[in-house]
């Protein structure tokens, strides 16, 4: 049953690549027969309709290329996206906030869906930290160019001063594993921790101890959630996002230590950004990866981060 399962999971995930590619060759043969029109009866004014219409074709095509390159394991998978404030107070604490929605428009702007599984509050504004998973097919792939930390450079709307801040926030990203990958947990090494949901969710959330934090003892990995009504979805919800994280420092059990087993950890602030979101005294977002830059900073907060993504991705990295 599992077997037909997988067929008829990977025969529409096949079938989606062929209808996108046969859709794109659609619309080159229709450009093609407005630019033949077009040349027939000496129409100059089709000639904006063509270049809009081949700059949107060739940026579909990068995509479409974008997703065949996806190979590495788990590429396809939904992502688990969290996000954290780092040094700047509530500065940082708004750049989170302000990250979140970046990422939830791209999502929307890519036809991904997005359910937030935790979320903590700033003290006076924005957001500490928050995680959500990004559902669709190879958001992980997609996203994982974006795991490391992010530098903002603003006037800050928070000093009456009207001076300039840096703030920073760290995005890390893990995919959302399937139910057939296993991972061994033992129970005992578990720590499991029921509270209060914090902000909104009416009488039920603030009245029942319906979130989970869960604690890994040997790793010291801290995963949690609190949107779900339910005790059980929460710690569901939880476990998901233990499991990809043990998963990934599985994947690097050559390391001895178990700070080098826990990846790097950098510090989120100077030195260690992968990007760069300038908004004074010029705008300008650079990927200090790739060298790929951008003048329009609020086009990128809205959600135009794919070229980002792209220049990442073919870079092979």
């Amino acid at each position: 049953m599992e077997n037909s399962q997988k067929v008829l999971q990977k025969t529409k995930a096949l079938k989606t690549k062929v209808e996108k590619y046969l859709k794109l060759v659609g619309v080159w043969n229709d450009l093609k027969v407005l630019n033949e029109l077009g040349l027939e009866e000496n129409d100059g004014s089709v000639v904006s309709e063509i270049g809009e219409g081949i700059a949107k074709l060739k940026d579909e095509l990068q995509k479409l290329k974008l997703g065949a390159l996806l190979v590495k394991p788990y590429d396809k998978n939904n992502a688990i996206l969290t996000l954290h404030a780092g040094a700047g107070g509530t500065e940082a604490q708004d750049w989170v906030q302000m990250l979140l929605r970046m990422y939830t428009r791209w999502a929307e702007k890519n036809g991904y869906s997005v359910r937030t599984l935790d979320i903590l509050d700033g003290d006076e504004a924005g957001i500490k930290s928050v995680a959500i998973n990004v559902i669709g097919e190879n958001a992980y792939g997609f996203l994982r160019s974006e795991k490391g930390v992010h530098r903002l450079v603003r006037i800050s709307p928070f000093d009456a001063s009207g001076r300039r801040h840096t703030s920073f926030a760290s995005a890390d990203v893990m995919p959302e594993l399937d139910d057939d990958i296993q991972v061994d947990i033992n129970p005992e090494d578990l720590r499991v921790d029921t509270y209060r949901a914090s902000g909104a969710g009416g009488q039920h959330i603030n009245k029942t101890e319906s979130a989970i934090r869960i604690t890994h003892v040997p790793t010291g990995v801290v995963v949690s959630c609190q949107t779900e009504r339910s005790q059980f979805q929460n710690r569901d919800n939880a476990m998901k996002m233990l499991k990809a994280k043990l998963l990934e420092l599985k994947e690097r059990e050559h390391k001895e230590k178990i700070e080098d087993l826990k990846g790097v950890q950098l510090d989120i602030a100077w030195g260690s950004q992968i990007r760069s979101y300038v908004f004074c005294p010029y705008t300008l977002v650079k990927d200090h990866r790739t060298n790929y830059e951008i003048g329009d900073v609020n086009a990128v907060m809205d959600g135009g981060i794919d070229k980002f993504i792209n220049a990442y991705l073919s870079s092979g990295k």
